[in-house]
């Protein structure tokens, strides 16, 4: 059957009270952005606490849905088919016809749910509900109705114009990106980090990122991975800054000055310091990590209490309670899995020492890093200085 229209649903937007406009704005920009690349001219209304996307040319239907599956703030998608008001009768005709080219002659139950939003058209919610059911099983006698629990939810809509459905497919849920601010995520070529960056998107926060690079011993596929893993998410949270940061010469000296079982956390605290500089640049109110407690020694409490001390802005763990399966299946879920396991390290496993400290002490850690007083400085303005920024959407 061909559609040339979609009603998008929303979910909590609807109890945001005498805000719930500008969430709407903003859910009918990200869905104008998002159907940006798809082939096909549309139109994003809103009308009455709904959302439609009127179809204007041919367009690809798989890819139409792909692309509203991925905008944050929607939570159902149906196709629907529009009709003038031209007398019942032929609304009944129209019903009818949509059931016999959704369905076919197979025997199914069903129920008609009208909404009446146009007070005065000449028949109520319960009429219109009766009189359409008699008419469809005048015409599809296999039908049956069934008011509990049918196979089919025929909604009609009765507004400006009359709107026919009955099919709900999946929306992401969440809230539109940009309407919780902005954080800068710690990003790598890992499992974990994309997924904290798609959760905390959800949840309407526009993110930025920053990846730290360590050539020699990370290569440019290394890097590229990253790129490809920001150009995963960005299709969720939209164009996503990343920030290349060379961490070579910070992470040679924190490797040749300090006491290796500390090495991990060291140069976490240094990460940190610098995403936090970029956060601040950018206007960002926090940042955004793929930790989740106890999953390696870096994560401990000990550890990431230490990791959190460098910092002045909230740091968000979406992950922090979930394990590694959780993970995995949210990273296949939204198509990051396969680049993120490609079998190019970055500058994190390349300088992980062999015995890391799991429950390191913050006093003893901050004694450690005064052996990098002479240079640290200066290394980390460098390192800001020289770091690339690239647009990944």
């Amino acid at each position: 059957m061909e559609f040339k229209a979609f009603l998008i649903k929303y979910g909590e937007i609807g109890i945001k009270g005498k805000n719930r406009h500008l969430f709407e704005d903003a859910l009918v920009k990200q869905i104008r952005h998002g159907l940006k690349h798809v082939e096909g001219q549309f139109e994003v209304t809103k009308e009455q606490g709904r959302i439609y996307v009127e179809c204007l040319s041919d367009y690809d239907y798989e890819e139409t849905v792909t692309a509203l599956q991925r905008v944050f703030g929607i939570v159902g998608i149906c196709p629907v088919v529009h009709v003038e008001d031209e007398g019942f009768e032929e609304l009944g005709r129209q019903v009818i016809q949509y059931m016999k080219e959704m369905y076919g002659d197979s025997p199914k139950t069903f129920k008609v749910n009208a909404r009446r939003a146009r007070k005065n058209y000449p028949m109520n919610s319960m009429e219109i509900n009766s009189e359409l059911g008699g008419k469809i099983l005048d015409a599809m006698e296999y039908m049956k109705v069934d008011v509990h629990k049918p196979e089919i939810l025929l909604h009609v809509e009765i507004r400006q114009k009359i709107y026919i459905y009955s099919e709900i497919l999946p929306g992401p849920g969440g809230m539109p990106v940009g309407t919780n601010g902005k954080a800068m995520l710690l990003l790598s070529g890992g499992i974990d980090s994309p997924v904290a960056g798609y959760m905390v998107a959800k949840r309407g926060v526009k993110i930025d990122a920053v990846y730290f690079h360590a050539p020699p011993y990370t290569s440019e596929r290394a890097k590229q991975k990253v790129i490809d893993l920001a150009k995963q998410v960005a299709k969720y949270a939209g164009p996503v800054y990343l920030h290349v940061v060379n961490f070579t010469d910070i992470q040679m000296y924190i490797y040749d000055k300090c006491p290796h079982e500390e090495l991990t956390i060291i140069m976490r605290r240094y990460m940190m310091k610098i995403a936090e500089h970029f956060a601040y640049e950018t206007k960002c109110l926090g940042l955004v990590t793929g930790e989740s407690i106890g999953q390696v020694a870096s994560q401990t409490m000990h550890s990431l209490l230490c990791t959190n001390e460098i910092c002045t802005l909230p740091v968000f763990r979406p992950l922090i309670g979930m394990d590694k399966q959780e993970i995995v299946e949210r990273a296949e879920q939204i198509g990051t899995f396969e680049t993120s396991i490609l079998p190019y390290e970055d500058c994190c496993t390349t300088f992980v020492a062999k015995h890391p400290v799991t429950k390191p002490n913050l006093n003893v850690i901050k004694r450690s890093e005064t052996r990098l007083e002479e240079k640290i400085d200066q290394m980390v303005e460098e390192a800001i200085r020289t770091t690339e920024v690239m647009i990944a959407e």
